[in-house]
């Protein structure tokens, strides 16, 4: 094992199909050194052994338990609890255990955390609002007395619009994310060992990353856009009612496939971040470790941004009627059904409401993403003995570095 935030090199346990019930795991320690157990030399003779509680007549002894066996748990007993050095148990994850530990990096390492996270959105949102304000060419007029033909030229033109100005918001979006999922990736690997990290060695670590990242970043829309052109490009060069059909239904298929390819690469980034691989090696190994869990990971996946989707809601919509009730012209156009024009007001409310929608929905997003990766590496190739080893448990082996004995 390495001392890299990847921990273990790649390949290093099986991981083609198979879901970790055949990884070994360490036996409990016998005595309390892990030592295997020592027993006395003096027994007593047979037959006279008894058991430490008093029986009762016509009862039989109660039961003893297994060994390696601890606590009590559903059927009398149940296993030792596996180590948490850190945000997450060293064991398989379920999904309220993988949503627990993104919340709890943000709560136990929130200086840290919300200083990335924060400076990021404040960033974003500061050259998002100049963009809105000098780069995005103002909608055009509607005419509520158009004609069919030229209602349906307004619509093309504001659709071509709205089009131009979410290029800017995009690329702003896309640059605020890739910075904050690197340095993010690495705060997170660090808190499930419990081990912080500043956010200056987060930059130091994460930063020979960043130009494979905007790789891996700008290739996976750009592969969504090539299949989406693909399923509609046949409707659109037939036309007429029979091309918008197959258009549609090009697009449905298209739509389709992207989802599966989005899951598929869905762990792509923590393996670039923390494996150190290049951007295809990247999503081949998410392709090997979604595989067999593609629905698993597309469930906590679509409920995590739906989640994220209802605090952004709470937050951004009370800013967005804070800052039309603050911004008379823009308030007075809605109510005239005209074009409405927002001034630094209306920008600057939303811009708050913006951050702080970022400053938390980054850290949980970041977090969903790495912990399903780790937890699909413990599923298949046994990284939580490499974890414990490296959080300096007792009883899995030297931690990475130590050589004492050796």
């Amino acid at each position: 094992m390495n001392d890299t935030p990847g921990w273990t090199s790649p390949g290093s346990a099986p991981s083609d199909g198979q879901d970790g019930s055949g990884v070994p795991r360490p036996a409990t320690p016998g005595d309390a050194n892990g030592s295997a157990p020592q027993w006395s030399k003096d027994q007593p003779p047979a037959g006279q052994w008894s058991p430490p509680t008093a029986s009762v007549p016509g009862q039989a002894p109660a039961p003893r338990p297994a060994p390696g066996w601890g606590g009590p748990g559903p059927g009398g007993w149940g296993k030792p609890p596996a180590a948490k050095p850190g945000v997450i148990p060293l064991r398989p994850l379920g999904m309220g255990e993988i949503l627990d530990g993104a919340v709890s990096t943000l709560r136990t390492y929130w200086r840290t955390v919300l200083t990335i996270s924060v400076t990021v959105a404040v960033i974003s949102q500061v050259a998002d609002i100049l963009a809105q304000r000098y780069l995005v060419p103002a909608p055009p007029e509607l005419n509520p007395d158009a004609t069919p033909e030229e209602a349906l030229a307004q619509f093309g033109d504001s659709m071509q619009a709205a089009l131009v100005g979410s290029i800017p918001a995009i690329l702003i979006v896309l640059m605020a994310s890739l910075v904050s999922a690197a340095l993010l990736t690495v705060v997170i690997s660090r808190a499930v060992l419990g081990r912080p990290v500043s956010v200056g060695a987060a930059w130091q670590e994460a930063r020979p990353r960043l130009l494979q990242l905007l790789g891996l970043t700008l290739v996976l829309p750009l592969m969504a856009a090539a299949i989406m052109f693909v399923g509609l490009l046949p409707g659109l060069l037939i036309g007429g009612d029979g091309g918008a059909g197959l258009a549609a239904l090009g697009g449905l298929g298209a739509f389709v496939v992207i989802i599966w390819l989005m899951v598929r690469f869905s762990l792509a980034s923590p393996a670039l971040m923390l494996e150190r691989q290049g951007v295809i090696p990247s999503m081949k190994r998410s392709a090997k470790l979604v595989q067999g869990s593609w629905w698993r990971i597309f469930g906590i996946t679509l409920l995590t941004q739906l989640l994220l989707f209802l605090v952004a809601m709470i937050i951004v919509v009370p800013f967005a009627f804070l800052a039309i009730a603050v911004d008379g012209d823009g308030f007075s156009g809605l109510l005239s059904g005209s074009t409405p024009e927002f001034g630094w007001s209306f920008l600057i409310i939303n811009g708050i409401g913006g951050v702080i929608v970022s400053a938390i929905t980054y850290p949980i997003a970041a977090g969903v993403t790495v912990l399903l990766y780790v937890d699909q590496r413990i599923r298949r190739e046994a990284l939580d003995l490499e974890l414990a080893r490296a959080a300096g448990i007792p009883g899995y082996g030297p931690a990475p570095g130590d050589h004492t004995g050796s």
